[in-house]
């Protein structure tokens, strides 16, 4: 089918960049690495996986400019990453508070002052989600790893959704923190926790497809994937019986562009434009609690 237009985009997975390069979030993942690929010559933390990494106008505002480049392709609201203290978040809060939304990325390694820092967020800045990359803590922290269960714990107390990466990381470092199969203890000890499987969960993704028939609020996004390879398994769970649990998620500046994400979105065959509108906005709208367009 043609490409529905008018349709208020949410975007999961954003990011309000600090350069031109936006190298700097790189620098957290270099303890993690052993290659020296990675480390002397990467600009992002899987370049080997994504041609074309954006490179962007040199700006004084990076605030504006993501708002501009949102105005361009349709995208209404955006979920960006918020740190403690971020004066750019603040920033975009204070100046755009009806397109951006913000998740609050933690390492579950932190125990209680994880705990304590999510309840600030969400009373302080009115966060709508917590993040947490599990390959990518330090150490590792398994998704059904006992330190998970104080910050799933606290999503819950606050009706917040969590996203949490699965499948192999696109970083050179170890997989098994993030096997699809232990999002399933997780969704049985939290069933009214909104867990949103990030960054494909390759190659588990029939997998996914079987535990979000299982549990009710378990989700998939497609953070991290170039709509041409958006898995096969998933498009057609989305045309079926999945219709209300596949969220659009891009990869921008991090990986993808925008150009070349909404220049491949087209040609996903999903089967009419009622899946198009839920993948692009209804879904996220309700499981991140957003006004509906």
């Amino acid at each position: 089918m043609t490409f529905p237009a008018n349709i208020k985009i949410v975007d999961l997975m954003m990011g309000i960049p600090v350069s031109e390069t936006n190298e700097e979030w790189y620098k957290s993942f270099l303890p993690l690495l052993k290659d020296q690929e990675s480390i002397e010559q990467f600009k992002m933390p899987a370049q080997y996986m994504f041609r074309d990494v954006p490179r962007l106008d040199r700006t004084d505002d990076y605030v504006e400019f993501l708002v501009g480049q949102m105005d361009e392709y349709g995208i209404d609201i955006a979920l960006v990453g918020c740190f403690e203290g971020s004066a750019t978040a603040a920033a975009a809060k204070r100046r755009h508070p009806q397109r951006f939304i913000f998740d609050l990325p933690v390492d579950p390694n932190q125990g209680m002052e994880a705990v304590r820092a999510i309840k600030r967020a969400h009373a302080a800045f009115g966060i709508h989600a917590v993040s947490v990359f599990p390959c990518g803590c330090n150490p590792q922290v398994p998704i059904d790893d006992k330190r998970m269960w104080l910050v799933y714990g606290a999503c819950c107390e606050l009706g917040l959704p969590i996203l949490v990466n699965v499948g192999v990381p696109g970083p050179r470092i170890p997989l098994a923190a993030q096997r699809v199969e232990l999002v399933d203890e997780v969704c049985y000890h939290f069933p009214e926790l909104k867990f949103v499987m990030r960054h494909g969960g390759e190659p588990w993704e029939d997998l996914a497809v079987k535990l979000m028939l299982k549990w009710p609020n378990l989700y998939y996004s497609t953070s991290a994937f170039a709509p041409r390879h958006y898995p096969e398994s998933i498009v057609r769970y989305a045309n079926t019986r999945g219709a209300d649990k596949v969220l659009y998620a891009g990869y921008y500046p991090m990986g993808l562009s925008l150009k070349r994400i909404f220049a491949e979105l087209p040609q996903v065959p999903f089967k009419d434009e009622t899946v198009w509108r839920k993948f692009l906005s209804d879904n996220a709208r309700r499981v991140f609690g957003l006004p509906q367009a």
